[in-house]
């Protein structure tokens, strides 16, 4: 005799709940298993064409002002436009403690947290407390559209 059957060929209680356990295990695992056929119709996929990260655009060229920017929070990035036609894009994370920068105005892009300002031509510190520049971030500009790189 097995401690998991009883005479007569019966099944125990603890034979039933490993039994329930493995069952368990077996749909959690089928669950995680990464078919793509779970995914509806139409969704956005991981990454799109060699060369080309598939991401939406951040912003058109026109949102961009001259000699501003535009933080863009959600994908931690400042978008700014220092002459006419030049594009650059930053990291949004100020580099004294952390925060997000929050405004671009007067020539500078502004942290809320404890003054920080920096350059919207190349993300140096024009006004501490912050250590060091605004990491540059790639971008593509095409068809009138911005887009991370």
């Amino acid at each position: 005799m097995t401690q998991d059957s009883s005479p007569g060929g019966q099944t125990t209680r603890r034979a039933a709940l490993a039994g329930a356990g493995f069952a368990g295990l077996a749909a959690t695992l089928a669950a995680c298993g990464g078919g793509s056929s779970s995914s509806p119709p139409g969704a956005a996929s991981g990454s799109g064409p060699a060369g080309d990260s598939g991401s939406a655009a951040l912003a058109s060229t026109s949102e961009i002002p001259v000699g501003g920017g535009k933080v863009f929070s959600a994908e931690k990035v400042v978008v700014t436009q220092p002459t006419a036609g030049e594009f650059k894009a930053f990291s949004a994370v100020c580099t004294h403690l952390g925060c997000l920068v929050d405004k671009v105005a007067s020539g500078t892009i502004d942290c809320p947290c404890h003054g920080s300002e920096y350059s919207v031509k190349n993300g140096s510190v024009v006004s501490g407390p912050a250590p060091r520049p605004l990491p540059s971030q790639k971008i593509k500009v095409a068809g009138g559209k911005i887009k991370l790189a």
